[in-house]
């Protein structure tokens, strides 16, 4: 049985790198257990983005493409949040969900429910499942009312 000798730093982060795109706090902090020093990883992960391994530019791109089709803007938004991205990019993320928001609802409501609630009960069951999932309430509601795409600040069935 022969034993390897550990991974360098670099191995470590281009390891993670080639599995999916990480943002930078986040390949930080996988880092930070196996260096020596906090400045260690902020040298490795300065070479890392000069050499185009590390974008969060792609990150973001990644995020979106992972997270996009089955959750709503506000979700995607807190996630983005926890990696530490700036306001530019936090800002033009926001801006894309929100291009898309209305048809990726539609589609997550018509693979999960399809029909048009019949009761109360199952109005409030799939309003729950389409805030849990993170669409605002402006799109539910134009989702389970069957509405096309005008702005409407009403809930189906409110009278």
């Amino acid at each position: 049985m022969s034993t390897r000798p550990p991974l360098s730093l670099k191995a470590r982060a281009i390891g993670y790198l080639s599995r999916r795109e990480h943002s930078r706090a986040e390949l930080a902090r996988k880092l930070a257990p196996h260096a020596e020093s906090p400045e260690e990883v902020e040298q490795l992960l300065d070479a890392l983005e000069r050499e185009n391994w590390l974008s969060n530019v792609r990150f973001v791109d990644s995020l979106v493409h992972r997270r996009a089709a089955r959750y709503g803007a506000a979700r995607v938004m807190q996630e983005a949040k926890t990696h530490q991205l700036g306001g530019e990019q936090l800002q033009a993320l926001k801006e894309r969900l929100a291009d898309t928001e209305l048809a990726r609802a539609r589609a997550v409501w018509q693979k999960r429910f399809g029909v048009a609630p019949e009761s109360p009960e199952a109005r409030a069951k799939q309003i729950r499942f389409m805030m849990a999932r993170g669409f605002s309430r402006s799109v539910i509601g134009k989702v389970i009312a069957g509405q096309g795409d005008e702005p409407s600040d009403e809930w189906p069935g409110d009278d």
